[in-house]
Parts: structure tokens; C-alpha cells; sequence
């Protein structure tokens, strides 16, 4: 555990904090996040997406400096791409103004990064759940939660809060309906892979899906509806479609 007065922690909203003029990210809600350590300045962003400019501007204006980045999995609304038509700016753009900068992915996610991206495996480092990313003394654990795709990841920060991008919201979880997605494995993941998260964890999502940004795992077990059904027969029943 670290002291958490060095804990550096930001969630920015797309739309709002940054790419405000962007009636894409305005429609997508996406969180962005910065974690680091105050003492070391060092940083990473949790799927870079839409401004990069400005991202990089709270960090720097923080001073604070880019570490890595971190991918929750390959939808362009997270580190950029094509979607839709629209041209979304992200890790590539990252990369390009952070020189020595790499991508951290879960290994099965890798393929999928590529495609989207263009990146080359020399920018990227992949990643078994359970790895942990250190960043001066805040250490981020990587835990593997398949099903939205097949290499999503949360990441477990100083055991104090949950960035868990599309594998869980507040209301609802991902959907399996895209390229590489797998009902079954997100239900393994949500009942299963972060049956460990205690109940007082933090929950920071990758949308702004509710009216509040965060919640502990407590509560989001307690109202959530995708927590409702019992049996894996049940959840497939109402979410496998």
C-alpha cells in the first residue's frame, strides 16, 4: 500500500474535461484516467482517447510526466481508431508525443490493438493477469476479464479503486455483442475474476453510464441488475443475447 497523499488519481470525462468542442465524445462519455506518484511524478493514462493534446495538458499541467499507457481493451472510443467513420485520435497520438512511451495490453488483446491501431509490437508490452504496473511506488494490478472482448482488463489501483473500463459500469456491463465478445466470459469475470475486489473498492468506469462517476464494489454489487440473477443459466438467460 502506498501513502495516499502521493497517490496521483484523475478521471477525466470526454466531452466535459476534455474534446469538449467533439459531439462524438460528448455522445460517448468516455472517462480517461491518470495515475501516478506525486513524489516520483511519473504517470500513465488509462485509455487515451478523443483530445490527446489536452489530456497531455492536465498531466503536464500537474507536473507530472507520461509514463505508459494503459488499455482496458481495443474499441477505438478507448485508445482511438476508426469508428463509425470517425477518426479518433489516441495511443498512436500519444506515442508520437511522448517518445519512448509503450502500451500496456493484455496478451490476448494484442492482435485485436494492432488492427485497430496500426501500432507494431515494439510498442507494446503484453501483459498475464495478475501482472502488476508499478508506477514509482503506486502499484497497479492487471486483472484479466474477458468477455466484452476477449482481452479486456481492469486495473486494480493501490488496492483502493477499480478502473474496470467496459467490463463493468455502475448500471450494467459491457456488451458481447461486438467483435470478440463472449457472454459467458463476462459473466465469469464479473461473478469469478473480480469476486476478489473487496466491497469497499472504488469503481471507476469507462462511461459515464449513471449519475454518479463512482461507487464502491458494495454498492454496485447491491443495485446493479447484472448482479441479480444467481445461476450462470439465469445471467445467460438475461444478458446472452
Amino acid at each position: 500500500m502506498t501513502d495516499l497523499d502521493r497517490l496521483y488519481f484523475r478521471q477525466l470525462l470526454s466531452g466535459r474535461d476534455i474534446a469538449q468542442e467533439d459531439p462524438l465524445a460528448r455522445q460517448m462519455v468516455n472517462f480517461i484516467y491518470v495515475i501516478g506518484d506525486r513524489e516520483t511524478g511519473e504517470a500513465v493514462i488509462v485509455d487515451p482517447a478523443y483530445d490527446v493534446d489536452g489530456i497531455l495538458a492536465v498531466v503536464h499541467g500537474d507536473d507530472m510526466r507520461v509514463a505508459g499507457v494503459l488499455a482496458t481493451h481495443y474499441h477505438p472510443d478507448h485508445i482511438g481508431g476508426d469508428m463509425m467513420g470517425h477518426g479518433i485520435r489516441g495511443v498512436v497520438e500519444v506515442l508520437e508525443r511522448e517518445p519512448g512511451v509503450k502500451v500496456h495490453v493484455q496478451k490476448t488483446e494484442t492482435p485485436w490493438v494492432k488492427r485497430v491501431t496500426g501500432l507494431a509490437d515494439v510498442d507494446l508490452v503484453e501483459h498475464e493477469s495478475g501482472d502488476v504496473v508499478d508506477v514509482g511506488a503506486v502499484p497497479i494490478r492487471l486483472i484479466h476479464t474477458p468477455g466484452h472482448t476477449p482481452g479486456s482488463q481492469c486495473f486494480l489501483v493501490d488496492d483502493s479503486a477499480l478502473v474496470a473500463g467496459d467490463t463493468l459500469f455502475l448500471e450494467g456491463c459491457g456488451r458481447t455483442d461486438l467483435p470478440g465478445g463472449d457472454p459467458r466470459e463476462l459473466y465469469l469475470s464479473l461473478t469469478q475474476r473480480l469476486s476478489k475486489v473487496p466491497d469497499d473498492t472504488i469503481l471507476f468506469p469507462g462511461h459515464l453510464y449513471s449519475s454518479q462517476p463512482s461507487a464502491s464494489m458494495g454498492e454496485t454489487r447491491r443495485q446493479n441488475y447484472v448482479f441479480v440473477p444467481k445461476t450462470e443459466e439465469q445471467w445467460l438467460a438475461m444478458f446472452g443475447s
